[in-house]
């Protein structure tokens, strides 16, 4: 949750055109330090800005899974949560570290604050880390996003051969327009973050025509996660990190979880499916040393150290809005 700021913060300091030759940092814990004024940042506007986001932390108490187990109302906590059926948790949670983050300019940390190495849960940046699997299956000729997912793996449940579902490709579903109706790991679509006043509005409206609404909807991302772990044959944490997190030196701290009750038989293997997100408890747990490191590379549009570890082509695709949702 926490660890947003490590990203936004590579990228939107990157104020002025790389270097022919880039600096970029070894394995971890390799990273060169530089003074912010010798690379043309005002070290008290960097102080300002870091203060402002200490001064601005979440109002989330550190214990993450009383919140999302209680539901405490005298807590701040998002209005949709409270009038979420099926809510209840279904995979881990770990307490938050305090705030921290770190700021990268030209590939060199000018600025940190807070333990950079603890490991968090991440939430939607998780959301992140399965695009990469999708463009590393993109970018190896498994997956042509425009073609209809249950024409390139066997439907994963019953619910993906619905005639709904059936017509869905895999550019919808990375985009959140897909649509999908059914039901993982027993949470229903209908139930997440309803856009109603009542829990089943979702449901009496009907689902979306595939490809013309955008959702913000986990159950979706999960069936994503579902499809392409399926599409790889592998669980996706392997698969990120031989094809992403390894070439980037990423450190070994990170650890990418699903539900208790998202396990499935892969080849004769039990495999758990990873979430999108924590919404459940779940998804990505990482530093904000690794996620800076994931940042420099969108940043470097896929290119690490002179290797290309995510194609131009897929980059593209990615960082391209959609009619739906053009934000």
């Amino acid at each position: 949750m926490l660890k947003t700021f490590a990203i936004m913060t590579a990228l939107a300091l990157s104020l002025q055109a790389e270097a022919q030759t880039p600096y970029t940092p070894g394995p971890h814990p390799d990273w060169e330090r530089r003074a912010p004024e010798s690379l043309g940042l005002d070290p008290e506007k960097l102080q300002a800005a870091i203060d402002f986001a200490i001064e601005n932390e979440t109002a989330f108490p550190p214990e993450l899974a009383e919140v999302a187990d209680v539901r405490d109302l005298s807590l701040t906590v998002p209005l949709t949560w409270a009038r979420e059926p099926f809510s209840s948790p279904i995979g881990p949670f770990e307490p938050r570290a305090a705030a921290n983050g770190l700021i990268v300019k030209n590939g060199f940390i000018v600025a940190e604050w807070g333990e950079t190495g603890e490991v968090d849960m991440t939430f939607s940046i998780s959301k992140t880390f399965l695009s990469s699997t999708a463009g590393l299956a993109f970018d190896q000729g498994k997956l042509n996003p425009d073609e209809a997912v249950i024409e390139t793996i066997d439907p994963p449940t019953p619910d993906f051969a619905l005639a709904h579902n059936a017509p869905i490709t895999w550019d919808q579903m990375l985009r959140q327009t897909s649509g999908w109706i059914g039901t993982l790991w027993g949470k229903p679509w209908w139930a997440d973050r309803p856009r109603g006043e009542e829990p089943w509005s979702d449901l009496a409206a009907g689902p979306p025509v595939p490809g013309e609404a955008y959702e913000y909807n986990d159950v979706r991302v999960n069936a994503l996660a579902l499809a392409l772990t399926h599409l790889w044959n592998r669980p996706l944490p392997d698969v990120l990190k031989e094809g992403v997190m390894d070439p980037i030196g990423a450190s070994d701290t990170w650890h990418w979880e699903g539900y208790e009750n998202s396990v499935i038989d892969l080849g004769g293997e039990d495999v758990t499916v990873v979430s999108g997100g924590g919404h459940w408890g779940g998804g990505m747990f990482i530093s904000a040393e690794d996620l800076a490191r994931l940042g420099l590379l969108g940043l470097r549009r896929g290119e690490w150290d002179g290797e290309r570890i995510l194609s131009k082509a897929w980059i593209a695709r990615a960082t391209t809005p959609t009619g739906p949702e053009p934000g």
